[in-house]
């Protein structure tokens, strides 16, 4: 196994790294950039979460650090991480079914954090307390309550955490866009409409024997106690999950225990950008009011659903929040994949596939200034593109001890927005929210959602 981080060394690194960060690097550079990033200076990770999300994204890491322990539920999912990531390089990686067992390594500098949505602010939260740099998968929080405690944790350890919102690293396409509306490009923005689709219903799905490779008591965790469901595809292997019907890893989304449907999902990413995109142009991103409509695949009462043995996250909605200065944020299920933004000198949209309007059609004989996009991206470096940048842009930021470009308290902005909207639409009602002391207006019954209660063994401390 290779050196780890000593503190020596990240002083040295920074230093070092310090001189690369004046500029945007162009990709021809990212050679360079592996190349300060040695055998013997890589840090060492722990991989909490080894299922499709965790196993693949690891992928983008390669070369940057070097994967020291895997902890994963399902045996699986943990031996495939160990035997197969980084071409077999990691198959000294220490494999563990509790996640403790990584946070109490010394040797891992840094944590990866890719399990299903609900554990994510436990462990992210423990795992600052036990001095560990994370980067952890979008959302954050299950709940808005959530992102309170990991705002305090974060201020108190001073660790770096850096969101799994990729997109924030698309330089040619999320970022310039972001771009455009910072330089004035778009004029005020009036409306932003992130559309991010919907879901769909299951029908009941029944009770199932755990499968001897799931620990399914550590999975729930967190959450309530629920029998495990899955309705296997016949044509598959018994391990299979890519096609059937479950309340467990590739379905998890379509449960309100564990997420907050494709609101939360493709919501943390869309409304992320939105927002980012308002900041920019100077305008305002705090929210004063949502409300809309949404449909569900089973019914609701005082908030909750009433049938729990299938999909119940929303499967359709058209959510509107209100900023403090009067712009409009929109969150639809129906439409393209993208984000829209509309403002008084014009508008563009853009997707992981495009970015087109008429200001970017502009751009051809009015270019934006030669640091407009280095600027929008915290002037760090960019040795990659996307995926793999957003992965080099945090370890940067461990080395140099500076917020990456998916910080905590902006990913919250965006994803309490979302949580919010979630609650109006179960309640089917507008919300008004104060942000300063983070409290639905006169609500006791939606405010009680702002929180959850913990399964005793796996409470949040503190």
């Amino acid at each position: 196994m290779t050196a780890h981080f000593t503190s020596s060394r990240r002083r040295f690194l920074g230093q070092t790294a310090a001189l690369a960060s004046a500029t945007v690097l162009s990709s021809s550079t990212s050679a360079c950039y592996a190349a300060s990033a040695s055998a013997n200076d890589r840090p060492a990770l722990g991989l909490i979460g080894a299922g499709r999300m965790g196993h693949n994204h690891m992928r983008f890491a390669k070369g940057m650090c070097d994967l020291v322990a895997v902890c994963d539920v399902d045996s699986n999912h943990r031996d495939k991480a160990i035997n197969k990531i980084f071409d077999g390089d990691a198959r000294n990686a220490k494999g563990f079914v509790d996640y403790r067992n990584i946070l109490e390594m010394d040797e891992v500098d840094v944590v990866y954090i890719a399990t299903p949505d609900h554990w994510h602010a436990k462990i992210l939260i423990e795992a600052m307390r036990a001095g560990k740099d994370v980067y952890c998968e979008k959302p954050l929080t299950l709940t808005i309550d959530e992102g309170k405690k990991i705002r305090k944790v974060e201020k108190e350890t001073g660790r770096i955490v850096q969101v799994g919102t990729m997109q924030r690293s698309y330089l040619d396409l999320f970022v310039k866009a972001v771009a455009i509306a910072g330089d004035g490009r778009l004029g005020r923005i009036t409306r932003a409409t992130a559309t991010i689709g919907g879901g769909g219903g299951s029908g009941p799905i029944p009770v199932h024997a755990v499968p001897q490779w799931l620990d399914w008591n550590q999975w729930l965790g967190p959450a309530p106690e629920a029998p495990f469901r899955w309705i296997p595809d016949p044509s598959l292997p018994a391990d299979d999950w890519r096609i059937g019907k479950t309340n467990c890893h590739q379905t998890f989304r379509a449960w309100l225990d564990y997420s907050g449907g494709s609101m939360t999902d493709w919501g943390a990413h869309h409304v992320d950008i939105s927002m980012w995109a308002l900041r920019a142009a100077g305008q305002s991103d705090t929210v004063v009011s949502v409300g809309g409509e949404a449909k569900f695949p089973v019914p609701f009462e005082d908030g909750y659903p009433t049938l729990k043995d299938q999909y119940h996250t929303a499967s359709s909605f058209s959510m509107t929040a209100q900023m403090s200065d009067g712009t409009e944020l929109v969150i639809n299920s129906h439409g393209r994949n993208g984000v829209l933004l509309e403002g008084t000198k014009g508008r563009i949209f853009v997707s992981r596939g495009d970015l087109t309007g008429k200001p970017v059609e502009d751009l051809v004989q009015n270019p934006l200034p030669e640091d407009a996009v280095a600027k929008t991206y915290k002037g760090l470096p960019t040795p990659y593109s996307q995926h793999k940048n957003h992965w080099a842009n945090f370890f940067h930021c461990t080395r140099e001890r500076i917020e990456p470009i998916s910080d905590v308290t902006s990913h919250l902005r965006a994803i309490d927005l979302c949580h919010l909207a979630n609650i109006s639409a179960r309640f089917n009602r507008p919300l008004r929210w104060d942000a300063d002391q983070e409290v639905i207006v006169g609500d006791d019954q939606a405010n009680a959602l702002l929180a959850r209660e913990y399964r005793q063994g796996f409470e949040i401390e503190g």
